[in-house]
């Protein structure tokens, strides 16, 4: 790969945090309800292809990765209500900026305060990156040693502080981001997402995947890759993401019929999929807000 894939992402979405980009994914209707208390700016500047926050249930703890503008987390944080909490995991400041920028309102708002927005990695989320700019700051990095002590702190950091700790999450939740990580990191992200559930806890997932192979060029393009294009899983491959790192019950709970996009033949669609870190035991009541029809959606 001729380009660095998280400057590209960065780069898209800090501009994409200063001004809407409609290329970004694509849109997707929420129950408008739970958009009264959102200011348009964060509703402007969000880009996801689904709707995750359907399926989360009051007082549970979820997590949102790639929170972004802070939109899901907002329509999350009425769902859980004051007894549950959310966290937003972003890596880009000027996401986390705007997420934070309205956080006070939206709590008068509410009348609690149950959103948390925290720097960070989604297939490192044990490692909390404001800690490690605050020690870069006081130690920069000039030798070979002073590498391998960066590297010992963070290895401190992951293990002695994590940002997100081992079965601490009862759903964790994405929309349209896992696609933009690296292809190299994909399966730490899997492993991650398993780790910080709790037992009976569970994924729901919205992402872009494609019906075939990409080809070489299409992988190496910065544009179609920060377009949630070139990252994209093969939708038979997103499935056994799940199922490889140890989740049970994968469920497609929506799918695109017609295609997003289709490039160079390829079909592009959004899907949501939910799956367990374990199977609920049967006398225990699920609520995943089902229907018989699927979301919609305008994208």
């Amino acid at each position: 790969m001729s380009y660095d894939i998280e400057k590209s992402v960065l780069e898209r979405y800090e501009a994409g945090a200063k001004e809407h980009q409609p290329s970004l994914c694509c849109p997707t209707e929420y129950d408008s309800s739970f958009l009264e208390i959102i200011p348009e700016e964060i509703i402007a500047k969000d880009y996801g292809c689904g709707d995750p926050t359907r399926y989360v249930n009051e007082g549970e703890t979820v997590l949102d990765l790639g929170s972004g503008a802070g939109k899901n987390c907002y329509i999350i944080a009425q769902k859980v209500g004051q007894n549950g909490q959310v966290i937003g995991v972003d890596f880009n400041d000027e996401m986390l900026n705007l997420s934070r920028k309205y956080q006070e309102e939206i709590s008068d708002k509410l009348g609690y305060q149950n959103t948390n927005f925290i720097k960070g990695k989604i297939q490192d989320l044990k490692l909390p990156l404001d800690k490690v700019e605050l020690w870069l700051k006081n130690n920069p990095i000039n030798s070979l040693e002073q590498l391998r002590i960066f590297e010992a702190k963070c290895d401190r950091l992951r293990k002695e502080e994590p940002l997100i700790k081992d079965n601490s999450i009862d759903v964790v939740v994405s929309n349209c981001v896992l696609n933009l990580v690296k292809p190299e990191d994909k399966e730490q992200l899997f492993d991650e997402i398993y780790r910080v559930l709790k037992t009976e806890g569970k994924a729901v997932i919205s992402d872009i995947v494609c019906d075939r192979d990409l080809t070489l060029e299409m992988i190496n393009d910065p544009e179609l890759w920060s377009g949630c294009i070139s990252g994209a899983f093969r939708e038979d491959l997103f499935i056994k993401m799940f199922e490889n790192v140890g989740f049970n019950q994968v469920e497609i709970l929506a799918r695109q019929t017609e295609p997003w996009q289709v490039i160079n033949g390829i079909e592009f669609r959004s899907v949501t999929v939910k799956a367990y870190k374990e199977k609920p035991k049967q006398n225990k009541k699920i609520d995943d807000n089902k229907s018989c029809c699927p979301p919609k959606s305008c994208c």
